[in-house]
């Protein structure tokens, strides 16, 4: 199982936020990049970071960083927030990201999806952000009215591989991922999957791993020093 140690970047700062709430916004590292290079000493191969400016307001305030992460730690880049276009795809690929995560765009615009998949394959993921199973886009502040399960159906059949699974009510709250969910979306569809939000102790992700994931974000549970993360890429096998 490959895991996603996550940076969430706010003002240029590295931040945490508790359910997606921006009020709750609080530093978690002096310097994004040596917090990267701690995930690739740890033994991670991939970092999953997240522009929260660009996914509230689509103000990308925070490439700089991005580069930085992308150029000098070693590690695979996936990025979300505020990925609205293909400008906006293009412009997350020059920063040299790895793999950009579609958002709220692949509610409001499936065609974008569509054509981005065609054009970038596999370096294209789709974030799947729900509360009570129902998935909500700007940065989580708005409901869509749309069941996970069948918006994850609508993404496979234009093609997206990855899906990345955000139970709104786990996230930043230790409180362990949603299985239950987790399982559902599983037989749902064939598509990778990456399980995000709850993961609060080494014993979440060797469950996560037993069900077979492709892959998990690690967030608070890090910076909470709940996680060993070395001991967790021992554990999930080649990061490759």
């Amino acid at each position: 199982m490959i895991l996603f140690p996550a940076i969430d970047l706010k003002d240029g700062k590295a931040v945490r936020l508790y359910k997606g709430d921006f009020a709750t916004a609080h530093q978690v590292s002096d310097d994004p990049l040596s917090t990267a290079r701690a995930f690739w000493d740890a033994g991670a191969r991939h970092i999953h970071m997240v522009d929260l400016d660009g996914a509230r307001s689509g103000a990308r305030r925070n490439g700089d960083i991005v580069r930085a992460v992308a150029e000098q730690s070693g590690l695979n880049v996936e990025l979300g927030g505020g990925v609205r276009s293909m400008a906006d795809l293009e412009a997350v690929f020059a920063l040299g990201v790895w793999r950009a995560v579609i958002g709220s765009a692949a509610v409001s615009d499936p065609d974008f999806v569509r054509a981005a998949v065609e054009r970038y394959g596999p370096r294209v993921a789709v974030g799947i952000d729900a509360m009570d199973g129902i998935v909500k886009t700007a940065g989580w502040e708005r409901s869509s009215g749309l069941d996970y399960l069948d918006f994850a159906r609508s993404m496979e059949r234009l093609g997206v591989e990855t899906l990345i699974f955000t139970d709104i009510a786990t996230d930043g709250m230790l409180s362990g991922p949603s299985f239950a969910r987790l399982e559902a979306l599983q037989e749902a569809v064939s598509c990778r999957i990456v399980a995000s939000g709850g993961v609060s102790c080494n014993g979440d992700l060797q469950k996560l791993q037993a069900m077979g994931l492709y892959g998990a974000i690690i967030g608070k549970a890090y910076y909470a020093g709940t996680v060993d993360l070395a001991a967790a890429v021992k554990e999930a096998g080649s990061q490759c």
